[in-house]
């Protein structure tokens, strides 16, 4: 399954990067970096017309419960704008924003 459909399924540039700041801030944990890096080429991939990542990549990268929402969102962008509304709600409540650790620990050492 191609993903280079992706970038065609939002209502506009907006709800396309409500669901990339989504990515950014609630899924792509630096902590844990391979999974983050494929999180993030997947955030590409919803701007890309090319194969940026796959989903067999994502499939090995990322973790079961964030791979599921990926999965979700794929197929609510291959549904309606309303699916992907409905998905940012639920990413929402289920996911918290996360911490910038590397961000956190640079600015600790310059107290």
């Amino acid at each position: 399954m191609t993903l280079t459909d992706l970038p065609d399924g939002f209502r506009d540039a907006e709800q396309r990067r409500c669901v990339q700041a989504m990515i950014a801030s609630r899924l792509a944990d630096d902590r844990e970096p391979q999974e983050c890096r494929y999180l993030m080429r997947f955030w590409w991939q919803l701007s890309m017309p090319y194969q940026e990542v796959s989903v067999a990549e994502l499939r090995l990268n990322v973790g079961r419960r964030k791979l599921d929402v990926v999965m979700e969102l794929i197929s609510a962008i291959r549904s309606s704008h309303e699916e992907i509304d409905a998905w940012l709600a639920g990413t929402v409540r289920t996911f918290p924003v996360l911490q910038d650790h590397g961000f956190s620990a640079t600015s600790d050492n310059h107290d």
